[in-house]
């Protein structure tokens, strides 16, 4: 695969693009680390900010636990998400993934993404 992201445009000019990562990234909450590597993809998407997708297999799946909640994005597909076991209890919908996203995001299948804004941090060093 290509460190080139390669935009996959919508009607309306709405952009997809997926890159290859190769910076460590890590996602650290409560001093657990949940997710820790160097495959990430990021995606970026008009009019949102960069999100770091992480292989499963660099994911801690022992903290997650599957959520009956689901969404739908018009150019990405159907996700379902999954809560997040902590010391303090579950942070619900915490980390959400498109099992069978359409064919523009097709990159990110099975990969795993945290909200920032419901962990403690998500860490990219070189």
């Amino acid at each position: 695969m290509s460190d080139a992201a390669t935009p996959e445009a919508s009607p309306g000019g709405h952009t997809i693009a997926i890159r290859d990562n190769r910076h460590r990234v890590r996602v650290i909450h409560g001093g657990v680390t949940m997710a820790d590597t160097q495959a990430a993809l990021t995606l970026s998407e008009t009019g949102l900010p960069d999100v770091v997708y992480f292989p499963r297999e660099h994911v801690n799946m022992a903290r997650l636990e599957r959520s009956t909640h689901t969404s739908h994005c018009p150019f990405k597909g159907d996700a379902s998400y999954f809560h997040l076991r902590t010391e303090n209890g579950l942070i619900e919908n915490a980390v959400w993934s498109y099992e069978e996203p359409f064919e523009q995001a097709k990159r990110i299948k099975g990969y795993l993404a945290f909200y920032a804004s419901r962990v403690d941090r998500i860490d990219q060093t070189s």
